[in-house]
């Protein structure tokens, strides 16, 4: 049977999820929530989880048919936050240390494929101690895939890496995606890393599921916490369809329209995933010509949530495209909001998010 079935019984963690069986699932949360409990008990590391994992019809764990593989007959691979690399190794032979966990017959990714696809050709004879965190990652991640896993397990990978290393590591991630026929279970808090990678996303809290959904539904949920504050956002899938060489400017286009974005390098025909933060909507009556605001998009009012310090979080539909606002209770009246209302969004280019 296709797809992901985690049915989870712990002392802190009580799961029944039905996932995707292939892209990148994320397992987000507070702290607590149960995200390395859940990834544990899938690579059988927790031996006391009760319950049912079938992961693409290959059936790791049912108690009701006494079955319970143990971690190592279980065709998973796992990136943990610190690389936890062999530090007597070179790159090559930490890397090569996982084909010991694939035979020849069912390696599907090649070690040549891996040390490409992670871009660490030049890293292998180095030791541990000389790679910088992002290095470190990759190879921590192709030792992973060469083990040709059913399943990548991926315990906060970018959390200890600063924002330079983390956006090093983040293209080779996508590539992954986008190469390998592989489902991962991705567990992070930062909702830009989920935004960018997660084609479905699980919220948990307090050992239990709280929603789950396509990551472009649950984004921009307003019942969760994943909108609260600063965070609220919607996320777009837009195709490019015009350069600007004179002013850099990329246009791509979604099913409410087409904006013009600033630093997308994207080409014509990719397609682009877009974050929009609701503080970074802006709403008028009348679309607006005389502004430095390059996007203007007919939307209308589907509902009005308060907040604190006399905010409100708009809801806006963009032709079948949720969008979300956050403005002043005062701009709320002086335009006269209520549900239904026909207004137009304001987005500018430098501030959306790919």
């Amino acid at each position: 049977m296709s797809g992901l079935h985690l049915r989870v019984h712990l002392p802190n963690l009580q799961v029944d999820l039905t996932l995707p069986g292939r892209g990148i699932t994320a397992v987000t949360g507070a702290s607590g929530a149960g995200k390395t409990t859940l990834l544990r008990a899938v690579a059988g590391l927790e031996t006391a989880s009760r319950g049912r994992i079938d992961i693409n019809g290959a059936l790791w764990q049912d108690d009701s048919l006494a079955v319970h593989l143990p971690t190592h007959r279980r065709a998973v691979g796992y990136v943990f936050q610190e690389a936890s690399l062999f530090a007597h190794l070179s790159v090559q032979q930490n890397i090569e240390f996982g084909l010991r966990r694939s035979t020849l017959p069912n390696r599907k990714i090649a070690l040549n494929e891996a040390i490409e696809l992670l871009g660490i050709g030049a890293l292998l004879q180095r030791k541990p101690a000389t790679l910088s965190g992002g290095e470190s990652q990759r190879v921590a991640i192709a030792r992973a895939l060469v083990t040709s896993p059913a399943l990548l397990l991926m315990d906060e990978p970018l959390a200890s890496l600063d924002l330079q290393k983390k956006a090093e590591v983040l293209p080779y991630l996508d590539r992954v995606h986008q190469e390998f026929d592989l489902p991962v279970l991705y567990v992070s808090h930062a909702l830009d890393d989920v935004a960018l990678l997660a084609d479905h996303v699980v919220l948990l809290e307090a050992g239990k599921e709280l929603a789950s959904g396509s990551v472009f539904d649950m984004i921009s949920r307003t019942d969760l916490a994943l909108s609260a504050g600063d965070h609220a956002s919607s996320l777009i899938l837009a195709r490019v369809i015009a350069r600007d060489a004179h002013y850099q400017l990329t246009q791509a286009e979604f099913s409410g329209g087409a904006l013009w974005l600033a630093h997308c390098q994207a080409q014509i025909g990719e397609m682009v995933r877009l974050r929009i933060e609701a503080r970074d909507v802006s709403l008028s009556l009348y679309p607006q010509r005389d502004s430095s605001i390059l996007n203007s998009l007919p939307v209308r009012v589907t509902a009005l949530h308060d907040e604190s310090a006399g905010l409100l979080l708009v809801e806006l539909d963009a032709n079948a495209t949720r969008l979300l606002a956050r403005i002043t209770r005062r701009s709320a009246d002086q335009l006269q909001l209520q549900v239904g209302a026909a207004l137009f969004a304001q987005i500018k280019g430098v501030a959306i998010l790919k």
